[in-house]
This record gives C-alpha cells, structure tokens and sequence, in this order.
C-alpha cells in the first residue's frame, strides 16, 4: 500500500511534536543544533507533521511522503519523493550513553563490499557519510547513506538520484530531514531495532475501505 500526502491538506495537525515522559538530551542550550532531527521533547512547535509514530514529517511542498505498510497499518518503509530524486528514512533504537551510527556506516560499507560496490566515506553535514554506486535491475543507482544519532535512536537516511552525488540537490528533501521529529518513546528496546511506525489512524480506515473495495497497493492520498 502506497499513499502519497498533499501538501495543503487540512487534516495535518500542527504541534509541538513532543512525547510526555520524554528525557531531553544532557547538554547545554548551546550545543541544541538549529536543525534536526529533533527528538520529541526538543522539537520546535508550530510545526505541521505528519505523525507517523516514531517518526513525524514535516510538511514540506512539492514533498511526496510515499509509505508501504501491512494491512494492519504496520510501515514497512518510508520514501520522500521530490523530482528526481529520493530519500528513504528509517529510524532505529541506540543506546543511551552513546551512537551507534560510526558502527552501522561500516557495516554498511562492508556489505556494499560484499556485493561489488565500493563505497566511499565522505564529510557531509551531519559529518561523515558513505557514498555508493550499486547495480540494481534499472540499472546504476548512486546512494547517499546519512546518519544522525540522537538521544537512544539513530535515524538513517538513504538518498537517490541527483541527491545522491550532489548535497545541494537535496533541496526540499534536506528539509524535511531537518524537520524530522523521533518519538522514541520509553519502552526498553533492543539495540538496532526499527522503532514502530503506523499509519495515521485516519488514512489506515480510508485505505482499509479502499482496499476493500479495489486492488491492494493502490495509491491512497491524504
């Protein structure tokens, strides 16, 4: 199942993104980055999300937020869309003294190794990113692999297309990383697990009624 998000629709709550029981990180005000992600208890309010459980989007245009999830609403993945290019996200569990992202990068690395796809590592906003070119069905894709570690989540960002080689492409799709809000939640988890993420209960009864009635996978907009 596949939707795609308009980008004035009216049924997107604006908030403050912030989880009750929520522990800020331990720094001081000077070291908050001006640009996330955030986690729920730091996120700037008046912001409008798309709540996703774990994972809030903010409201960018011409941003199509494109998910995949089991008829239980249950997210499978996460793909932002804008021209050309594309960004998948996906957010996991860390612990809490420290990141885990250095870790994950290299075990990226050697599994693109693994396959015949070098990667390279390369500076980048949010500091050291690995780049690849990898053989797929269509073809040579480059992918951009980012990683921003927060308190006791990791989020991992893969970008597509022109985004891929060129950071400056990013665009609109950089936006909505900046805007990224983790509800992390306080259940204990174990290290590296995906944190859940569902369907807004709305657009879950909408493609269940469509589904119903239609050929699963449709897009459903929301």
């Amino acid at each position: 199942m596949i939707f795609s998000r308009k980008k004035d629709d009216s049924r997107r709550q604006a908030g403050d993104g912030r989880a009750d029981g929520s522990t800020p990180r331990d720094r001081s005000d000077a070291e908050i980055p001006r640009k996330g992600p955030y986690d729920a208890a730091e996120a700037p309010s008046g912001v409008q999300l798309l709540d996703l459980g774990s994972l809030r989007i903010p409201a960018v245009p011409d941003v199509e937020v494109r998910v995949q999830a089991d008829p239980e609403g249950v997210i499978q993945q996460v793909v932002l869309v804008h021209g050309e290019s594309a960004l998948q996200l996906g957010v996991f569990a860390a612990p809490r003294t420290e990141g885990i992202w250095d870790e994950v990068r290299e075990e990226i690395r050697q599994s693109l190794f693994n396959d015949g796809a070098a990667a390279q590592e390369a500076d980048g906003e949010y500091g050291v990113e690995l780049r690849a070119r990898v053989r797929t069905p269509d073809g040579l894709t480059d992918l951009r692999f980012v990683g921003v570690d927060g308190p006791r989540w990791m989020v991992r960002g893969v970008y597509q297309g022109a985004a891929a080689t060129d950071p400056a492409a990013a665009g609109p799709l950089a936006e909505c990383l900046h805007g990224l809000v983790v509800d992390r939640g306080q259940e204990a988890k174990p290290v590296r697990e995906p944190l859940p993420l569902r369907l807004p209960r709305e657009v879950a009864e909408q493609a269940a009624q469509q589904n119903g009635g239609g050929s699963a996978g449709e897009p459903t907009e929301v």
